[in-house]
């Protein structure tokens, strides 16, 4: 008797850069309040003198990994699938490039980030060496038949994102960069230009991406929840609250609008708001509720929200401008001359949540830990 066939299931991996639950930025159909710069790009490739490696720095959640892919399949498409006029990098839906970037499917495109470690269930804290080392086989071969022969550009390496290169990585990338292959572009994306190697950014041309206005950020976010099948804020009042806290991120207000962020953002006023007193009793129970795996996105939204709060009240503190309950808020909390122990605080919180993360550590210790050294730094 013949056996029954075996259906093989494949786990597909997560990506670092993809917020769970929605489309990858590389998916994305329309980019939102960004059209300067898929001009810029557009025109450089069309000029035939492209720079070969670029830096697309901004806030997180703005765009920039979009762009970068988009910029990608219009480059390594066929020359007339992109028209006679480069003023935006709009392709056809059926353009070959474009369904193969998608697909992550082109072998003229190569994604260095952060690996996902399937062992121990989580993304490794930077981007190893190892990552890097895949460039050498990727330069050394051509496109062949995938990339038509009037095409400027073979092949295109992004790096999401660049500041999350280690020591190694970086400077593996930058022998790339120094001698770079002829027909290849480089495009690295960054949210904190600063951390990566002054000698990567000198080889880079720097393209920046403001935060988005609110009207595009609104277009944006409701084309990213439509494509999730997920559905939009039910109150159009909650849409100018949600707009205000995301600062011009996408992600953020994605974020917000999937993990009851407005009743976060008012938690997270009312702890600044009561300091330097601590309702620990809440804490702890708050604390348990957030360190629960299923509560992961909440986590980060909860901080992202106190972590934001903070530096707008150091920021209050220091121009006297802003929300005038923050300022008001700000000179109660941070006397004169505390300025600069409030922003080590901030600096700590972060150097912290990245720790607890990376070595999974108790993530309820962390929000108690957290609120002490607030409790701490609001006495006077």
């Amino acid at each position: 008797m013949a056996r029954a066939s075996r259906v093989q299931e494949i786990e597909v991996a997560p990506e670092a850069d993809r917020l769970e639950g929605f489309p990858h930025p590389r998916e994305t159909r329309q980019l939102f309040g960004h059209v300067a710069a898929e001009r810029e790009l557009a025109a450089a490739l069309g000029s035939g003198r492209i720079h070969h490696a670029w830096l697309i720095a901004g806030p997180e959640g703005i765009g920039k990994a979009t762009l970068a892919y988009r910029f990608a399949a219009y480059a390594l498409a066929e020359p007339e699938a992109r028209g006679f006029v480069s003023v935006s990098l709009e392709l056809p839906e059926n353009t070959q490039a474009l369904r193969m970037v998608r697909a992550m499917s082109h072998p003229g495109l190569l994604v260095i980030r952060r690996p996902w470690d399937p062992k121990n269930k989580r993304f490794a804290t930077n981007i190893p060496v190892d990552e890097v080392r895949k460039l050498r086989a990727f330069l050394a071969h051509t496109a062949g038949g995938t990339t038509g022969s009037g095409s400027s550009i073979e092949r295109v390496v992004i790096v999401d994102q660049a500041d999350e290169l280690n020591v190694s990585s970086a400077n593996a990338l930058l022998k790339s960069l120094e001698e770079p292959p002829p027909r290849t572009l480089f495009l690295l994306i960054t949210s904190q230009p600063g951390r990566l190697l002054p000698t990567i950014r000198s080889r880079c041309r720097t393209l920046t991406l403001a935060p988005l206005a609110p009207q595009d950020l609104r277009a944006a976010a409701e084309q990213a929840l439509a494509a999730a099948d997920v559905q939009s804020p039910a109150e159009d009042a909650d849409w100018p609250r949600l707009i205000h806290l995301a600062r011009g991120s996408v992600r953020r207000l994605l974020a917000l609008a999937t993990t009851d962020g407005l009743e976060l953002a008012q938690r997270v006023f009312s702890i600044f708001e009561l300091l330097p007193k601590v309702d620990w009793a809440a804490a702890h129970a708050f604390g348990e509720e957030l360190s629960n795996a299923a509560n992961e996105q909440r986590f980060e939204t909860f901080f992202d929200l106190l972590l934001d709060m903070s530096a707008r009240l150091a920021r209050a503190a220091a121009t006297g401008e802003g929300d005038p309950q923050e300022i008001a808020l700000a000179r109660r909390l941070i006397p004169e001359g505390r300025l600069a122990s409030w922003a080590e605080l901030w600096e700590t919180v972060v150097r912290e949540k990245a720790e607890t993360l990376a070595l999974n550590l108790d993530r309820k210790n962390l929000i108690l830990e957290t609120l002490s050294r607030l409790e701490g730094a609001s006495r006077r």
